[in-house]
């Protein structure tokens, strides 16, 4: 193996990346701006709820759900009416997130000690947002059933209780961004490492210089390891790029081992190497890589848990993500960053992706040298 020969390929692709002024935004700017604009768009908290009521009750009781939702924080109160179909409009419209009704025998219900329903209307075309703001609602009104119990019934009642002392580990404050960066930092590595690798051969191609490769005695070997050791370096660099950028921007705890981020992101490479090799032999344009490499993206993101649970897949679909790398890498990724974890916990995933990334690689080279022949 000649390693002059392989550092004027790594130094003739660093020239060539360069020297087009298009690609140093994409290199160095657009993966801070993608991982800002993801790190506050990607999210599922809910902060503001905006909700209608009305009220056709218009007593104390009524009124007690009322300041029930304006003293929490996270309801904004923002239109009363006493017209059933002008609440529904603004639900429609979507002015609202969730409209409330009460009834006019609301309060006497009460006061004779029945059931006293309230209607609760909430948009459902975002399920899982839909999911969140009625797990609130039953929260709030989980609340005010006691007071109202306290008011039916003032004597003081001695009885057990289970005591629930709930701690959440890893991420105690619930925020979605700790569980969403990480896998965001994950997904830019994969997204630039394609994007550039699918396009190194089918450059050569375009510029006719890949029949003047084959006649020269460069092995095939380490015309590979030049056109991908560039895009190694520069991947290592987008990842502590960003991951800095995640840790004191978005306050994100890196809880476990720098050394071990660096180890799952070279096993990880691995994968997305072979994968952009692999597209760059079968494609003939770089319009058709680039289409090629979008189409499996999509699928690759939406296989791997970044948002939606693996468990609630159907299983068939649970079996196809097994052979995603971005599923495990983004199980390594959380783990270091939020539970500290290492290698005795995580060695299942390392141990996956690294066969997977060895399988996929040495098939795109295979390929890469048959193409040679």
């Amino acid at each position: 193996m000649s390693w002059l020969c392989i550092r004027e390929f790594v130094r003739k692709e660093f020239i060539q990346l360069f020297r087009d002024k298009k690609n140093r935004p994409i290199l160095i700017i657009a993966p801070l701006i993608q991982l800002l604009v993801f790190g506050y768009v990607v999210t599922t908290d809910i902060r503001d709820i905006t909700v209608g009521f009305l009220d056709q009750s218009h007593t104390k009781e009524s009124r007690m759900v009322i300041d029930a939702f304006n003293a929490n924080k996270t309801f904004n109160i923002i239109y009363y009416t006493d017209k059933p179909k002008g609440l529904e409009q603004k639900l429609l419209e979507r002015k609202i997130d969730v409209a409330i009704k009460i009834g006019p025998d609301f309060s006497e219900r009460i006061k004779k000690k029945e059931t006293a329903g309230i209607q609760i209307l909430t948009d459902g075309s975002m399920s899982n947002i839909a999911a969140v703001r009625i797990a609130y609602i039953s929260s709030v009104l989980n609340a005010l059933n006691q007071n109202f119990m306290k008011e039916l019934y003032p004597l003081k009642i001695e009885y057990g209780k289970v005591d629930a002392r709930i701690r959440t580990w890893y991420n105690p404050n619930l925020y979605s961004q700790n569980f969403f960066v990480p896998g965001i930092v994950a997904f830019l590595i994969m997204i630039l490492t394609l994007l550039f690798t699918s396009m190194a051969i089918i450059k050569e191609k375009e510029a006719g210089t890949m029949e003047q490769l084959i006649v020269t005695p460069v092995k095939s070997y380490e015309l590979i390891l030049g056109k991908t050791i560039p895009y190694i370096i520069i991947a290592f660099v987008q990842m502590v790029a960003v991951t800095i950028f995640a840790i004191f921007w978005f306050r994100i705890p890196l809880a476990g081992s720098i050394p071990l981020l660096f180890l799952s992101t070279s096993i990880f490479l691995l994968s997305t190497l072979g994968i952009g090799l692999f597209i760059s032999t079968i494609s003939s344009t770089q319009q058709q890589a680039m289409m090629t490499t979008f189409f499996f993206l999509l699928p690759a993101f939406m296989l791997s848990g970044f948002v939606f649970p693996i468990a609630s897949m159907p299983q068939v679909v649970q079996w196809l993500t097994y052979l995603n790398p971005l599923m495990y890498f983004l199980i390594i990724i959380r783990g270091i960053f939020l539970k500290g974890v290492g290698v005795g916990v995580l060695w299942p995933q390392l141990t996956s992706l690294a066969v997977l990334g060895l399988i996929v690689f040495a098939g795109a080279v295979t390929r890469f040298r048959k193409r040679l022949d």
